[in-house]
């Protein structure tokens, strides 16, 4: 019986493998969409982070004409060079200055709002329960059954050695 699933499995497989060789399948697997190219995620990227001001790679891969001459004049004097291309230097390495890195964003906002919404979705939750789901409070909850309750407890010196009726004094009429 083992052989015959094993021979099935493997004729299966042996009458698949060119179909999934064709581009129908490919097509199939992603839906009719265009596959997007996959990044290398091994490879270093490029981050602008103020605790590593050093990222792993420099912004700018790709060089056009203009920028490999400029990186070919960066080998000689810096002082020949503008200020306009020190700037395109540093732009090839770096995408943002420090100062650009530090600008304040308001997501800040977005949370905060979002915390809001959800502390009021769940106040209504709760407020909705209270009023449709849970039954009324029991009458054993109310001031005047506890203050009874009490004296009851009291009237019948309940565990008088060490526990409740230990602290109250019966000829004062008043807790001790």
């Amino acid at each position: 019986m083992l052989r015959l699933t094993a021979g099935c499995v493997g004729s299966l497989l042996a009458r698949r493998a060119p179909v999934a060789l064709s581009t129908s399948s490919a097509r199939m697997a992603s839906h009719g969409h265009d596959v997007v190219e996959t990044v290398d995620m091994s490879q270093p990227m490029y981050v602008d982070r103020l605790d590593t001001p050093l990222p792993d790679r420099p912004y700018k891969d790709v060089l056009t004409t203009t920028d490999k001459s400029l990186k070919q004049k960066e080998k000689g004097p810096w002082g020949q060079l503008t200020n306009e291309e020190k700037i395109a230097l540093y732009r090839m390495t770096f995408e943002k200055t420090f100062p650009e890195m530090k600008v304040k964003n308001s997501e800040w906002k977005t949370v905060i709002g979002g915390m809001f919404i959800f502390l009021g979705f769940t106040g209504l939750v709760v407020w909705w329960q209270r009023i449709y789901v849970y039954p009324e409070r029991p009458r054993t909850f109310e001031e005047e059954w506890q203050a009874k309750q009490l004296k009851r407890m009291l009237d019948m010196k309940v565990n008088p050695i060490e526990g409740f009726s230990a602290k109250w004094d019966y000829e004062k009429g008043q807790w001790k």
